[in-house]
């Protein structure tokens, strides 16, 4: 049996998508993950895991000779981690923290897939796509990439975690006189959504019937704005953060949402229309660019934050919540988008990809 070590660590945005591999892999083959430690509480004792930190080298300048020396240790560590341990296949989800051991398995002549599930390909990702044997990716335009390594990309839907393919999902077929929504701000940016969405719910509740399922920053955040609700009279949930989120959020009517690639995967597999808002800050733009990919299939309405402002976002929103021929044709569209999208199916193809030879 293949000894596949799946490499991760850093943000959700990189290690929730690395435990749903781990899952569709774990019955054919033997998995273990690495991880740094802000990767390590997005892990729970159901999977087989080891911490190898490694630092962010440009994260301080005046400790960049400190970091460079902990970053070559970090690629001895991974080295020794994979000879001991007889890897045959390692898989990359990106960001610095795989460098160390991608390095380490170029060394070593063990067999590395990449895995991108933004449209547009990440800076560590485009770094070792020259020694990978392939990229997993869910955009055939991916961006970034080079037309030589196009030969490379290898096209499956995007991996989601395994219980929301058991989600119902959301078949409304009208609007109720209360609207659901969803704002979940997610880890990057979710200051802005605290302060400035809130103020917006606040203004379209004057008009509107809402009760609103909201994701806050912090236990602060979360007082302020559970006041504010309370004073104005809309019903309301906060949370800070709830892997059984969107159990939850399934009857949503419409969710308010950054555009990390997950969180707009699984918004769209579970059949919620959303306005997506991209984190201006992203690297490359890349939210930006993974909400594109629904405008474009006509699946989601996107606005810059820059261009976010209190009349423009509420006649949006009051846009959205009445006329309903567009609402609904946008989540039709959603539905055909995600139809083949399968748990069996995702499975089936990344162990294709990791029997071949």
């Amino acid at each position: 049996m293949k000894k596949i070590l799946i490499t991760t660590g850093g943000s959700g945005g990189h290690v929730i998508p690395s435990l749903s591999i781990y899952d569709a892999l774990k019955d054919d083959f033997e998995v273990h993950i690495t991880t740094d430690l802000r990767g390590s509480k997005y892990i729970n004792n159901n999977y087989n895991f080891s911490l190898i930190d490694v630092p962010n080298i440009y994260s301080n300048l005046v400790l960049l000779p400190y970091n460079f020396i902990k970053f070559f240790i970090s690629i001895y560590k991974s080295y020794r981690h994979l000879k001991s341990n007889n890897f045959n296949i390692l898989i990359s989800t990106g960001g610095y923290m795989s460098l160390p051991l991608c390095l380490a398995s170029n060394l070593l002549n063990i067999k590395i897939y990449i895995f991108e599930p933004n449209s547009v390909l990440g800076r560590a990702n485009k770094l070792t796509l020259g020694f990978a044997k392939k990229i997993i990716c869910y955009d055939k335009n991916l961006r970034g990439i080079s037309k030589k390594y196009l030969n490379k990309i290898y096209l499956v839907k995007p991996i989601l975690r395994k219980e929301i393919y058991n989600y119902k999902k959301n078949e409304k077929k009208i609007l109720g006189e209360q609207k659901q929504i969803l704002i979940f701000g997610g880890s990057q940016g979710a200051k802005f959504f605290d302060e400035f969405i809130s103020k917006m719910i606040i203004k379209l509740s004057k008009n509107q019937s809402i009760k609103v399922l909201q994701q806050v920053t912090n236990q602060k955040s979360k007082k302020k704005i559970q006041d504010l609700y309370q004073n104005n009279h809309i019903k309301h949930e906060l949370f800070d953060f709830d892997d059984k989120l969107l159990y939850k959020a399934v009857n949503c009517d419409l969710a308010i949402t950054r555009s990390g690639a997950s969180a707009i995967s699984e918004l769209s597999h579970l059949n919620i229309p959303f306005v997506a808002i991209p984190f201006p800050y992203a690297k490359d733009n890349h939210q930006y660019y993974n909400a594109e990919f629904y405008e474009k299939n006509k699946s989601c309405w996107l606005i810059m934050q820059k261009d976010v402002n209190e009349k423009n976002f509420t006649d949006l929103l009051s846009k959205i919540l009445v006329d309903q021929n567009e609402y609904f044709s946008k989540k039709n569209n959603l539905a055909q988008l995600t139809k083949e999208n399968t748990w069996e199916v995702n499975k089936s193809k990344l162990t294709k990809l990791l029997n071949e030879n």
